[in-house]
């Protein structure tokens, strides 16, 4: 085990990270500010309240993103996890993609500020992620949104939780989820960062950087072949029949690109897989690095979340 996989080492990792990116967003002008994050994609307007969401972990507060109304029809509703490998909390980085989901897909867009790593580790955020989904399906009248029809998806390790979402509700029962979007998500912590292996010798995500978030998040080694954790790995054999369609789109330099390759094939054995879409010459967090890449691939979520709530 390296010195950054040991669990209080990743911890102590984890919240030095989390200090440094708090200092990024309190300059006003720094690029890891909300302010800075809204510029992108200027055209599709930001209509949005706050809520916050109770459960049994922390409350969650919520940023609710409204599209264009149409009198007496309740629109669909998207939930959105945003990444930072359950270490740092961003939900402003996914803006940008919640105003184009709204304004594309006619959806309501909940952006979820879920609790993280080291203070809040497994199982703490996918069971807040899967309770703010089941309040999201059961209290839509109450907040202008349809809850019959709905969706869930993330980024990064967004779209692990809200593989993990998917699981929960088919493993209960419910909410109905028509759609779940898992983009370059991390799907098998199990796997040692350092046995994973990109197609380019310096990815974005570094190995060392994937074993603080993986220790910090899941301390207990035993615990990462969990099915919320890593069911791309081959501990998990669980039937998958029954679960939500899921868009499952890679990064080609991506680390993480063959573990969501593997679910793909699972989820498509399932007959669970909407597509798997595979964007050529990009890594991972590739769409919060300009909108040029991001645009046509927001546009393939819009597109496939739309069609799922409305048929």
């Amino acid at each position: 085990m390296s010195l950054l996989a040991r669990p209080a080492v990743a911890s102590f990792a984890a919240k030095t990270m989390q200090r440094m990116l708090g200092l990024a967003s309190r300059r006003a002008s720094g690029r890891g500010s909300a302010a800075s994050w809204r510029e992108r994609l200027p055209e599709f307007p930001r209509d949005v309240r706050e809520l916050t969401v109770p459960t049994s972990i922390a409350p969650a507060p919520v940023e609710v993103y409204m599209p264009k109304s149409e009198d007496g029809v309740l629109p669909p509703v998207h939930v959105n996890f945003h990444g930072g490998g359950y270490v740092l909390r961003g939900a402003e980085m996914d803006d940008a993609l919640c105003r184009f989901l709204a304004a594309e897909a006619g959806v309501v867009v909940i952006n979820v500020d879920y609790v993280v790593a080291p203070q809040h580790p497994f199982p703490a955020p996918p069971k807040q992620a899967y309770e703010v989904v089941r309040w999201v399906a059961e209290h839509g009248a109450e907040h202008g949104w349809d809850g019959s029809r709905l969706t869930v998806g993330g980024q990064s390790a967004g779209g692990g939780l809200a593989a993990a979402v998917a699981r929960q509700a088919l493993g209960t029962g419910g909410p109905a989820i028509a759609l779940q979007v898992l983009h370059y998500p991390p799907l098998d912590l199990a796997t040692s960062a350092k046995d994973k292996k990109a197609h380019i010798p310096k990815p974005v995500l570094r190995p060392w950087m994937a074993a603080v978030f993986d220790s910090a998040y899941v301390p207990d080694p035993a615990q990462r072949t969990d099915r919320l954790v890593s069911p791309a790995n081959p501990a998990d054999t669980a039937d998958l029949t029954g679960i939500a369609p899921a868009l499952v789109i890679t990064a080609e330099y991506d680390l993480l690109r063959a573990e969501s390759e593997r679910y793909a094939g699972r989820l498509y054995k399932a007959r669970a897989l909407a597509e798997h879409h595979v964007v050529l010459k990009a890594d991972h967090g590739y769409d919060l690095k300009g909108t040029k890449a991001a645009r046509p691939v927001y546009a393939l979520i819009a597109d496939h979340v739309r069609r799922a709530v409305n048929a």
